[in-house]
């Protein structure tokens, strides 16, 4: 059976080189260096694709300038077993098939192929041979398509001794036993953040703020940014940040409006029965009320409110747009598709969606039954205003006149991210929610997943802003588990 490899994502470290000059044989591919525009000679390494790598990203064969590309048969053989289905991966696996194809037509791939005839290397499929070293399949007294995909590796090392060979896969578990033979591996480190620890954080806190200015903010509600200038030479406008002012004697919340380039007081709202509890949360809520604001993303531990706190900023907002959208990845446990769980599509999805129900469920709560609120949020979801829905459900849709919350975006590839935000239409808003160091697939990490790479990638962007939750509010047992455990 293929690997149920899953798609993540990145790019190994290799430094931008000059255009290579010289010629290589399109058989064998012997030529082992390019020559710099300064007369150096550069070694050009060998990338042997794993499966997960492709899954992650069909365009991975293009991300690695001048050097070549080895796909190995094995890999092949899987993408075939992927490329049926409505996933992400199943996609992506279509989608790299169309290329090689392309590029391929008329050609032999045991031969040495131009990416693009130009500045990028070639590629080949590599066969299983025999004559490596070790026999992976021997060592590791198993069949399996990763030895199968090892022993390509060993091949490629075999007939490229005067060359670099790195196996690239997002498998940790294969690099080591790689590494263990002797291989080169690495992550595929395209669209992963330098480091998680460094993340933006959406605000900042500016001490020894002028006391005038802070009275100026709560007496006019907003200050014009070159009076901040002036009194606090330190400040450094980012567009859709929040600020908290401190000075000697008073404190103030407050966010840079890039519109009207000026710092503007956050108050302290509920909005549908939801009051904020920290700063943070208020930050969070002046967000996804902001009508300027189409894009936020929401990153914290479990129980800060993420999730409740855009339902009930949606909530509030619902007059104007058609529709909210409820939707989260769906990550089956045990590696097991939800073909597998009994009943129709409706009850396969619910077990995943039923965190989203009791969001919505809480919030209607805060009211009494014969309250107007109560009886809303129950016809919304009758109308269908209010749907809960799996994300493999929206793929070339336009999505117009509607807020769209994601939930648990940190299980998400970035791909998989820009495939959600390009279904944006007119007067759309899109919440991503979810904790970057809380990740459920097996080829995402901390610094490799959709959450994390969107806010890294759109901060200080007019039309996005994001807020790090940092306390739990969910109860005192919640965070003592979140600090303890």
């Amino acid at each position: 059976m293929p690997r149920a490899k899953a798609a993540s994502g990145s790019k190994p470290n290799v430094k931008s080189k000059p255009k290579s000059t010289t010629k290589r044989s399109a058989a064998t591919g012997k030529t082992a260096s390019a020559r710099s525009g300064k007369g150096k000679e550069v070694a050009k390494k060998i990338f042997v694709l794993d499966t997960s790598v492709i899954l992650f990203d069909h365009n991975s064969i293009q991300h690695f300038q001048e050097h070549d590309v080895a796909i190995p048969i094995t890999v092949l053989e899987e993408l075939d077993e992927f490329k049926k289905g409505n996933d992400t991966k199943n996609y992506e696996a279509r989608e790299f098939i169309r290329f090689i194809d392309k590029k391929a037509e008329g050609k032999s791939l045991q031969d040495w192929i131009s990416l693009n005839g130009g500045s990028k290397g070639k590629f080949r499929v590599v066969m299983n041979s025999e004559g490596v070293r070790f026999d992976a399949q021997e060592v590791f007294r198993m069949r399996k398509n990763d030895h199968n995909i090892l022993n390509s590796t060993m091949v490629m090392m075999r007939e490229h001794s005067d060359r670099q060979v790195i196996l690239v896969t997002k498998d940790i578990n294969l690099r080591l036993k790689a590494k263990s033979l002797g291989i080169v591996a690495e992550d595929y480190k395209t669209g992963k953040i330098k480091d998680v620890n460094d993340l933006f954080n959406g605000k900042s806190t500016l001490e020894n703020f002028p006391d005038d200015l802070i009275d100026s903010i709560y007496q006019d509600f907003f200050i014009e940014l070159e009076r901040v200038e002036e009194a606090y030479p330190s400040f450094t406008p980012v567009n859709n940040h929040f600020y908290i002012l401190k000075g000697a004697k008073n404190s103030a919340l407050s966010f840079y409006n890039p519109i009207l380039k000026r710092l503007e007081q956050v108050e302290k709202r509920s909005f549908y029965g939801i009051k904020p509890k920290n700063a943070e949360q208020t930050f969070a809520l002046h967000a996804l009320m902001n009508p300027d604001i189409r894009l936020i993303s929401l990153q914290g531990v479990a129980g800060t409110g993420k999730t409740l706190l855009a339902l009930a900023g949606s909530l509030e907002q619902r007059r104007s747009f058609k529709q909210i959208y409820l939707a989260r990845p769906i990550v089956p446990l045990s590696n097991k598709d939800i073909g597998y769980l009994p009943g129709d599509m409706k009850a396969k999805v619910n077990p995943y969606m039923q965190p989203l129900w009791d969001n919505l469920k809480f919030i209607k709560n805060q009211f009494r039954e014969q309250d107007k609120q109560f009886k809303q949020i129950d016809e919304m979801v009758k109308q269908e205003k209010i749907l809960v829905t799996p994300l493999a459900y929206i793929r070339g849709r336009s999505l117009s006149n509607v807020i769209f919350i994601v939930d648990e975006a940190q299980n998400l590839t970035p791909h998989e991210v820009k495939t959600i935000i390009t279904r944006a239409g007119e007067n759309a808003k899109f919440i991503f929610t979810g904790d970057v160091r809380q990740i459920d697939t097996p080829y995402l990490d901390e610094q490799s997943n959709g959450l994390s790479y969107l806010i890294d990638k759109l901060k200080g962007h007019k039309l996005f802003a994001h807020i790090s939750l940092e306390k739990g509010e969910r109860s005192e047992l919640a965070n003592l588990a979140n600090d303890m455990l």
